[in-house]
């Protein structure tokens, strides 16, 4: 049998194996290496998203001593300070506010007017990939789309653009399970950069407001709605982070996908309407968010199983989406796949805010790609990164 081992290069290539062995022997266990218990069910997995006896946080109810938990070492305070304001950390009624304020730069219509632009700059990278006769698909569509459109809508000028990337991948270290002291202090100091920078850039927004949501946060916290300097730096931060990360990775482990199943992309070539259900597919087939935590706050009972309050939770999202009670087949990639209840999106009430933005960036670079790259293929086998939580690749070298 696979072993479950989130260290292990082995694993880390392909975990599907592993988890198809934990959900063969029940619905929890622990976990010893992270203290955590392992749920691997989509139906668990699904239900425990949305219930509230969890909480991504347990600050709102416990202190650390009451929880049972050591608080974090004093040299990490500035990324908890940055990470525990964002609205994904935040149990209600917090989250429920900055959520609130939000969700109005992601309203349907506000995101259907983004198309258009989202769809020229897709076709505008894969334009220069096409010239230069292939490339790195990471580098040169898969990270610049998202990381473009989310600065667009966040207001951060063009110039200023460079660091967000590194920075988001300092900081997304600290959420690998176990993280080294050296991950920990780059997370920090990159917690300290973009704070100062977002501060910096808050201030001049009070100055000369724009159209942007950065202004449109200024403006609800101007107008009576409680928003603190500090949750305004952790929303920005929150959603640049995870306004890209899913999509580079979903685009990247997608194609790979596509190139290890000859037979799916031919019939994607053929036929252009598929890419909304690939789209599906491809997120639910190798999950870019492979896990997910969760505080127990009050005792909860899992399969007869007690797990006590103060215990950690870990949702196995690549897990669920191969679980074959739900998924028919579920190791086999199915383009056309009808019935796709994945939770690549999590669930409940912290359902991925993004999400109907990151289908529109992942339709508009797959139709790039099949439009103006007709014979795009693998220039060489890629490395996974060496992280389990947060899954992709080094790079993904096609030729075109």
């Amino acid at each position: 049998m696979a072993a479950f081992d989130p260290w292990d290069p082995a694993f880390l290539d392909d975990p599907y194996p592993a988890y198809a062995e934990l959900r063969e022997r029940g619905r929890v266990q622990y976990f010893e290496p992270t203290g955590q218990w392992l749920v691997s069910h989509h139906a668990d997995v699904s239900a425990l998203l949305r219930d509230r006896r969890l909480g991504r946080t347990y600050q709102h109810r416990f202190t650390h001593e009451d929880f049972g938990r050591t608080a974090p070492p004093a040299a990490h305070e500035p990324f908890h300070t940055l990470n525990d304001h964002g609205m994904l950390d935040l149990e209600p009624p917090d989250h429920t506010r900055i959520r609130r304020l939000v969700s109005k730069a992601f309203t349907p219509r506000t995101v259907e007017q983004l198309k258009p632009y989202v769809t020229r700059l897709a076709g505008e990278l894969v334009d220069g990939l096409v010239r230069q006769g292939g490339g790195d698909l990471l580098t040169d569509v898969a990270e610049p789309l998202p990381v473009a459109v989310i600065a667009e809508m966040l207001g951060i000028p063009e110039s200023d653009r460079a660091p967000l990337r590194p920075w988001s991948a300092d900081i997304c270290g600290m959420y690998e399970l176990n993280p080294s002291e050296d991950v920990a202090a780059r997370a920090v100091r990159a917690s300290v950069e973009f704070s100062d920078y977002l501060l910096q850039l808050i201030a001049e927004r009070r100055k000369e407001p724009g159209e942007d949501l950065i202004s449109g946060l200024i403006a609800a916290h101007d107008e009576g709605d409680r928003l603190t300097e500090q949750e305004m730096i952790s929303t920005c931060v929150l959603l640049l982070n995870a306004g890209h990360e899913a999509t580079v990775n979903a685009t990247v482990n997608g194609w790979y996908a596509l190139f290890r199943n000859p037979g799916q992309l031919a019939a994607l070539r053929a036929d252009h309407t598929l890419v909304a259900s690939a789209i599906e597919e491809l997120m639910r087939y190798d999950t870019p968010l492979q896990l997910f935590e969760r505080w127990v706050l009050d005792d909860i009972e899992v399969d007869g199983t007690t797990i006590p309050r103060g215990a950690e939770i870990a949702m196995l999202f690549g897990s669920a989406n191969h679980d074959p009670e739900v998924f028919r087949n579920p190791e086999q990639l199915d383009l056309a796949r009808k019935d796709n209840p994945h939770i690549s999106f999590s669930a409940g009430i912290h359902y991925c805010i993004g999400a109907p933005l990151a289908r529109i960036e992942l339709a508009a670079s797959m139709t790039a790609l099949l439009e103006k790259a007709p014979t795009l293929g693998l220039a060489a086998e890629p490395r996974r990164k060496p992280n389990f939580v947060i899954r992709g690749l080094e790079g993904l070298a096609v030729d075109v």
